[in-house]
């Protein structure tokens, strides 16, 4: 057998583990960057950009239909070349959805079977031109973008804090669930050892005649009943264990320990102050803005798409010579102007119904963002006043465990002495092992409502400092 090492953890350092070492943990951190690099991506496309395009080479070797001087058609053999580069540095003109380039291209042809006295190799070259390309009336996505990219960047960053949050409260419940496990497997032991020394008593009165036989069988089936009872907890405690470890990356070869957390701080959250924080940090608060402005843009879209319209001009120089150098020597000025429309003039009412459609959709976002806001400001409310009750019932558990435990005491001082029947000391039992399992489990439901609470305004109520600080 593997020698095992003991680790003692309490709640700080299990949930500290989580957030630093868990796979949970790994994937939100996996998650941010992914979100970081899009929101780069968006970025990139508003700055300059210089670009390389071209053809290198395009070689053909066929036999193409020539027509002839007198209007009938020869199939020629045909071998040639063509490589087309040019290099352009080109800016979006966000505002109005345009784009606007300064370019330099280059050609090169080879005629492999040139017709005598006509040249192998021709040149042609633009040194230098100014491109516009202007959509007019239509979708621009480039100053939509701007609206809604910085704020799911946002939404994303507080995505992640959500989601560390959300691993914390997973911790949480995975600490009580083996807390439990390990408070049910320490009363059962000591249910045990309680029970033996009961039976050995009764015995021993039985021997001498001062009780009965059916007394002394049934404090040995207490024995067995708490034998079983030891079993399941061991059981219940592996298995908890192994969901603890699996889900903090604790070796299966240490042995744990958990610190019962009981030490409950003064903390009492107002309502209204929660809720403020909730809508100044979370991330749903943003998407709320968010979704309007993407209905809004829906609504641009489908307006933009009822006809189409572009303008693209180009100013520069161009020529073609023999020699590459010569066709920067004196070139011809080029000029290019281009609209192209498309409108459609009986679509059936299509343009119409996209239009209302789109508006509709608006209308039912924004009744939907109404709804969330209320159903937001709702489960802060009640998560608020859940927590604050939850204390009270904290230390009504605590003491009933105190004072149940206290009584068993007695009563088991009492049984010995024989001042009590066998019947009295397992109803004291049972109800102290009852009411320790209760304030158990008033802290699990208290702690992990905590943590909750944190979740839900991304707020540490007890260091009274923010869980996300916007940059």
């Amino acid at each position: 057998m593997n020698a095992q090492n003991k680790a003692t953890f309490t709640l700080e350092d299990i949930v500290a583990r989580a957030k630093a070492e868990s796979p949970a943990a790994l994937r939100e951190e996996t998650i941010r960057e992914n979100r970081y690099w899009e929101y780069r991506l968006f970025r990139a496309d508003y700055n300059p950009q210089l670009r390389l395009n071209g053809i290198f080479p395009q070689y053909q070797q066929a036999f193409n239909r020539v027509e002839q001087p007198d209007g009938t058609f020869a199939f020629v053999p045909v071998q040639q070349n063509l490589v087309d580069l040019e290099l352009g540095l080109q800016q979006v003109i966000s505002p109005t959805g345009g784009m606007l380039s300064v370019n330099s291209s280059t050609q090169r042809f080879d005629n492999f079977r040139p017709r005598p006295g006509s040249p192998q190799t021709l040149w042609s070259g633009v040194p230098v031109n100014i491109r516009l390309e202007q959509p007019i009336f239509a979708f621009n996505r480039f100053k939509w973008n701007r609206k809604l990219a910085p704020l799911q960047y946002e939404e994303s960053k507080r995505d992640y804090v959500e989601g560390m949050e959300e691993v914390s409260q997973r911790a949480a419940q995975l600490f009580f669930s083996y807390l439990i496990a390990q408070v049910d497997l320490e009363i059962a032991e000591k249910n045990l050892v309680n029970t033996e020394e009961i039976y050995k008593i009764e015995r021993g009165r039985y021997e001498i005649g001062t009780t009965f036989e059916d007394k002394l069988l049934q404090v040995e089936l207490q024995v067995l009943q708490a034998k079983q009872a030891r079993a399941r907890a061991r059981l219940d405690m592996e298995t908890s264990a192994l969901g603890l470890r699996s889900f903090i990356g604790i070796n299966e070869t240490t042995e744990i320990s958990l610190i019962l957390p009981d030490q409950i701080p003064e903390l009492n959250v107002d309502v209204d102050r929660a809720i403020e924080l909730a809508f100044q940090n979370r991330a749903d608060a943003l998407g709320f803005e968010r979704r309007v402005i993407e209905a809004d843009a829906n609504v641009a879209q489908a307006r933009g798409d009822r006809f189409q319209m572009d303008i693209r001009a180009s100013y520069g120089y161009n020529n073609a010579a023999l020699n590459w150098s010569d066709i920067y020597a004196d070139p011809n000025t080029q000029a290019l102007v281009n609209m192209t429309l498309s409108v459609p003039v009986l679509d059936w009412g299509r343009n119409k119904a996209r239009m209302e459609v789109s508006k509709a959709n608006k209308r039912l976002v924004e009744y939907t963002v109404q709804q969330d806001v209320i159903n937001f400001e709702e489960e802060i409310f009640t998560r608020v006043k859940n927590f604050n009750m939850l204390k009270d019932r904290l230390e009504i558990t605590k003491t009933s465990d105190q004072v149940a435990d206290k009584r068993y005491e007695i009563a088991r001082n009492r049984y010995l002495s024989g001042k009590v029947t066998i019947t009295d000391l397992n109803i004291a039992q049972q109800e102290k092992d009852t009411n320790r399992k209760e304030f158990v489990n008033s802290l699990r439901e208290y702690w992990t409502a905590y943590y909750y609470l944190r979740q839900l305004t991304l707020y540490d109520f007890l260091n009274d400092q923010l869980l996300y600080v916007p940059e």
